[in-house]
Formats: structure tokens, C-alpha cells, sequence
């Protein structure tokens, strides 16, 4: 059977009722008193409004959509960094970007990642929930993109994963192996090929078959795991929808959004496929599954990027559109069907969430930005707590309630314009959408978000409506602030030497490359 069929067949049986993904209160009893499950799904440089239960026009997620009416939808969730790599490494950590270390000093306010020539990576000292949930009897795997250091101390194997399929960087290429090697793909500890030589991205046509293998990978896992009753986490990091922007041939061209809503409707389908397996498997009772991304979508790309509607701008940024995320949750017989919660959210809570649900002890000897989502979840109870935007080493703004207050504004500088790379294409607003970095700490440029979702509409400074809001708002900034512990940074150092010339199983495969001079210099990055 095709993929668009199977597609075709999941998506009429969900409608149908046939497969229902589950209703409250059928709870299996031979499940209780079990440790949960956990699938999290990252989705790479997908927009808030990608989705249709978020008010994509074209209504193309149909399983994403089944997801959300039968679990809880959360519209005020954020990713803790607009930028890949330190979103996903405070997702692991449970903390923001400033204290795991993974942000550069080079210049301020500038957002860093894990390029294949970066020399740092995820800090031996924080410590990653899955090492937790692993040393509580937990089999963890990861599958698509790790990204948070290419060096073998830094790969999953060494950070709580039992098992990994996928690749350390994004997918970029194909390099010609002298001046850059292509990115590995690996099975656990060792490489088992490399992308454009043995697993196909055509760049011209958008083919690649990546995400039916992670899918296969996502089902193969969760019925191992089911079988052997082991209380297992499944963190399913796919990376289609990041640039270039690829689907398998069953979905190139069905999608009305061109070859970024095939990616889009890949996944979805995808989703289908996984929770469709895990009640197959006999655990859908057991299991909690959440879906996000790392970072909103990326508007520069034009037609090949997310929808951030209806907020501000895209990744790199710090507006809305940068940093909320399209998220739910879904556990039958636990989380009621079609809520919608109120919490403000962050990638960090899936940390303090599975340590929670899991009955396993977070550390005490660091600050952890997580909150647990438990009584968002089951009694749809929100925690009150703060939201905080960082770019680089700057807190750019902070979220508290309704209210958003800007310390400093940028999007992109000028010279990126000139080029054709624009964070906020269309949206021009005097004194917010700055191409220069525009320090607002005396008088912040505050919005409602209630009121004003796409912070077009800044409240007057001298106004008695935002003296108020700031009399609430500064001192949980001068708290965080006065508290605050910076991790060394993580992504100052670059070196042509550390890229994946010769990753571990390289040897037995014949692809290993000559390993050039070390010529270690300072990272530049220009966003």
C-alpha cells in the first residue's frame, strides 16, 4: 500500500470513528500504577498557524486536528530561544538557553546554533531528563535531529538515549567532502551512511524519503517497548519542514501550500500513523503525547516557511511569531477531549512534566525554568509564571499574564534586507520592528496579547495603563535578573577540524574523510 493511500485510509477511518484515537474515561486497568509513557514530537521550524485546529486555511492536518479535539490544546505556548539548537537544548535541560550554556558572548543578542563546526556541545553538567528517566528504568529514543553538538561526547548515546536513528546537524548540502563533509546519518553510537550519498534529498524535486523511515522507526520502538512492558519515552525530532524542505513522492504536490504543505501534510500523517500504533500497541492509556516545534516558522523562506498568523514575524526574533508554538496534548482517560488550556507554557515544561509523572526527583542544586503541566493537564488549572525571550545573551522581552513588555527590539539588520533576508516580511512597525538593536529598558515597549495578538498596537509609555502593567512586570524582571547565573557559553568556538569528517563507525562503512588542521577561530553569527 502507498503512503498516500495508507494516508487516504488513516485519515477516513479517524473520521469515521473506526480508529478512534480515544475518549476519556476508557482507561485500561492493567495499566495503573504504571510508570506513563512519553512521545514528544518536535516538529523543526513549524509555525503556529501551520495547523488546522489554529486556523490554517486549507485545513490539511486532519490528524493533527483529531489530536486536539480529543486532547488539550495549549494557544500560549512558547519554545525558550526563537533559534533551533537552544530551544531543543532547553527542552532537554529544563532550562533557559543563559544557564545551559548553549548561547554565544561573540556579539549581543545573537542567536547560535550547532553547525557542523561548532566546538562545543550540551555540557556534561547539565543534566538531560531523559538521563533521569533512563536511571528510573525508562528506554529512550531520539529519532531526526539531535543538534546539540556533532562531537561524539555530545551525541545522544552519551545523554540518556538508549537508541537513536537520525542525524547530530540539519540537513544542509550535499558538501563535496573537501571543503565540508556531508552530515552523518546514525543508528545509536555509530554512523550508518551520510545524507545525499546514501539517503536521498533531491533539492530540486523536494524527494526525500526521511520521514517514512522516522515513522517506521517511531512504530518499530513503540511495539518493541509495548511488547517488552517497558515504560519507554519516544522523542520523534523530525526535521522536514526545515530548509530544505522535503516529503516522500507519495505527498510531493498534494498539497495546496506547494511543497512546504506537502512536508506539512507528511507529518501530519505521520501522527496519525504513531497514535494509531500506540493504541494498537495497548498503551494509548498509559501514554502521554505531546506536539510542538523548536521554533516558529521561518518567514524569510518565503513560500517555503511556516505560517506564524496571526503574530509578529518569524524565527530568529523574539516577537510572537519567533517563539509561540503550535502545541497539544493528548492522553484518553486522562487529559479531557477538545480543551483548550490557558497556561503559559514552554518547551522546558516537558522536563519538569515526564520527571513528574514519572515520580522521579528533579535536581535540586540548579534553578529549573520547567513548571509541570500536570494540573494544566488533567484539572485544566494553570500556574501563573512568567515568559522569557531571549536572543543570544540578552533578555529581549518578558511575558507576564496578558501583558508583554520589550526591553529591547530587533529583527534583522539592514544589510540582511539588502541580501533578501527579512524576519518580518510585510510587517513594518515604527519603533518595533527595528533593524537596529533598539535598547527599551527605561520606558519597555509593552503590548496586550489579548487585545493586541500581533503587537501592532504598543501601549502609550506616559499612559496609566502601562505604568501599571510595569509596577507588576519590572520587579519579576529585577528578580530574574538578580538570580540569574550564566552557563559559560557553549557556542563562541568554531574549528574546521571538528566537522564530521570521521564520526565514530565511519571506519567500517569506508567514509571516513582526512581530518584537516585544527584552526580553531570565534564563531560569527550574524542573526
Amino acid at each position: 500500500m502507498t503512503s498516500s493511500l495508507r494516508y487516504s485510509v488513516v485519515v477516513a477511518m479517524l473520521a469515521l470513528g473506526v480508529i478512534s484515537l480515544g475518549q476519556q474515561g476508557d482507561a485500561n486497568p492493567q495499566t495503573k500504577g504504571k510508570k506513563p509513557n512519553f512521545v514528544f514530537m518536535l516538529m523543526d521550524d513549524m509555525g503556529w498557524g501551520d495547523l488546522g485546529v489554529f486556523g490554517q486555511a486549507a485545513k490539511e492536518t486532519p490528524n493533527l486536528d483529531r489530536m486536539a479535539a480529543e486532547g488539550m490544546t495549549f494557544p500560549d505556548f512558547y519554545s525558550a530561544n526563537p533559534l533551533c539548537s537552544p530551544s531543543r537544548a532547553a527542552l532537554l535541560s529544563g532550562r533557559l538557553p543563559i544557564r545551559n550554556g548553549f548561547y554565544t558572548t561573540n556579539a549581543h543578542a545573537r542567536n547560535a546554533y550547532t553547525p557542523q563546526d561548532i566546538v562545543g556541545g550540551i555540557p556534561d553538567k547539565e543534566i538531560l531528563f531523559p538521563e533521569l528517566l533512563q536511571k528510573a528504568g525508562y528506554k529512550n529514543k531520539i529519532i531526526g535531529k539531535w543538534h546539540l553538538g556533532q562531537q561524539p561526547q555530545y551525541l545522544p548515546h552519551k545523554h540518556g538515549f538508549d537508541e537513536w536513528f537520525g542525524a547530530p546537524n540539519c540537513h544542509f548540502g550535499p558538501f563535496n567532502g573537501k571543503n565540508k563533509p556531508n552530515i552523518p546519518m546514525y543508528r545509536d553510537a555509530a554512523m550508518i551512511g551520510r545524507l545525499y550519498e546514501d539517503y536521498e534529498i533531491n533539492k530540486t524535486t523536494g524527494y526525500s524519503n526521511l520521514t517514512q523511515i522516522y515513522i517506521e522507526e517511531a512504530t518499530d520502538f513503540i511495539n518493541a517497548q509495548a511488547g517488552a512492558a517497558n515504560p519507554f519515552l519516544l522523542y520523534w525530532a523530525v526535521d522536514a519542514t526545515h530548509g530544505p524542505v522535503y516529503a516522500s513522492q507519495d505527498f510531493l504536490g498534494t498539497s495546496q501550500r506547494g511543497l512546504y504543505g506537502d512536508a506539512v501534510r507528511e507529518l501530519d500523517y505521520g501522527v496519525g500513523v504513531i497514535l494509531a500504533a500506540i493504541k494498537a500497541a495497548g498503551v494509548q492509556d498509559n501514554t502521554l503525547v505531546m506536539f510542538s516545534s523548536d521554533n516558529g516558522g521561518a518567514t524569510y523562506a518565503k513560500e517555503m516557511g511556516g505560517l506564524n498568523s496571526p503574530f509578529l514575524c518569524g524565527k530568529e526574533t523574539t516577537f510572537e511569531g519567533g517563539m509561540r508554538e503550535p502545541t497539544i496534548a493528548h492522553w484518553p482517560g486522562r487529559i479531557a477531549p477538545g480543551t483548550v488550556s490557558r497556561q503559559l507554557g514552554n518547551l522546558m515544561d516537558w522536563f519538569s512534566t515526564s520527571l513528574d509523572l514519572a515520580g522521579v526527583e528533579a535536581p535540586t542544586d540548579r534553578i529549573i525554568d520547567g513548571i509541570s503541566l500536570a494540573s494544566a493537564l488533567f484539572n485544566n488549572t494553570p500556574i501563573e509564571r512568567p515568559i522569557f525571550y531571549y536572543r543570544g545573551n540578552e533578555m529581549m522581552a518578558v511575558r507576564v499574564g496578558m501583558y508583554k513588555a520589550h526591553y529591547w527590539t530587533w529583527t534583522n539588520f539592514m544589510t540582511d534586507i539588502d541580501k533578501g533576508i527579512d524576519y518580518c516580511p510585510g510587517e513594518d512597525i515604527a519603533n518595533v520592528t527595528t533593524h537596529d538593536q533598539v535598547n527599551n529598558t527605561a520606558a519597555p515597549v509593552l503590548f496586550h496579547l489579548g487585545k493586541d495578538p500581533g503587537e501592532k498596537y504598543p501601549i502609550k509609555k506616559r499612559s496609566p495603563e502601562h505604568k501599571k502593567a510595569m509596577a507588576t512586570i519590572q520587579p519579576v524582571v529585577d528578580d530574574h535578573k538578580k538570580k540569574m547565573v550564566a552557563g559559560e557559553p557553549a557556542l563562541n568556538k568554531c574549528d574546521v577540524a571538528v566537522q564530521n569528517w570521521a564520526p565514530p563507525g565511519c571506519e567500517a562503512l569506508k567514509k571516513c574523510l582526512p581530518v584537516p588542521a585544527s584552526h580553531e577561530t570565534d564563531c560569527v553569527w550574524g542573526h
